[in-house]
């Protein structure tokens, strides 16, 4: 008799982990990248002063903001696609994404399809909060991409 697997969904405070280390291990070295490439100046930053003091910057490079978001979607894509679903931060957090229905590796589209889904998730803010809330703990991008981000199983 097969015994059924126990699924655990990961909830808020795992995945919230797992995108900050994202942000600063994908993120941060593609932006030094595209400092060597662009130069200083094509990064336009406000200084915590500078904005108290209502200083408007020039807007970044948008060749660079483009290429830097392709470059963070594609990595962060066949990092789920090749490493059981897992980007650094989610291997930190023992968290992985997989498909919602078969729980194996999503398919090429349902990735694609989830990371565009976080620029949704991103403006909207709450499709980020949605884990709160829904009993499988889906963002706003797992809804659309038919995935579930689940805690690593343990044999």
């Amino acid at each position: 008799m097969e015994k059924k697997q126990t699924v655990y969904y990961a909830g808020f405070w795992s995945r919230a982990l797992g995108v900050l280390i994202d942000t600063f291990m994908i993120g941060l070295p593609i932006t030094l990248v595209m400092m060597l490439f662009f130069g200083h100046d094509a990064i336009q930053e406000a200084s915590l002063v500078e904005l108290l003091q209502g200083q408007k910057l020039p807007p970044p490079n948008p060749l660079m903001s483009w290429i830097q978001i392709l470059l963070f979607g594609a990595i962060t894509v066949l990092l789920w696609r090749f490493d059981k679903g897992q980007t650094p931060g989610k291997r930190l957090a023992k968290i992985t994404v997989v498909d919602a229905t078969t729980l194996m590796t999503p398919s090429w589209w349902q990735l694609i399809i989830r990371f565009v889904g976080y620029t949704l998730s991103f403006i909207s803010i709450v499709g980020f909060l949605l884990p709160l809330v829904l009993p499988k703990k889906q963002a706003l991008h797992d809804l659309l991409a038919h995935t579930v981000v689940i805690y690593e199983q343990r044999a």
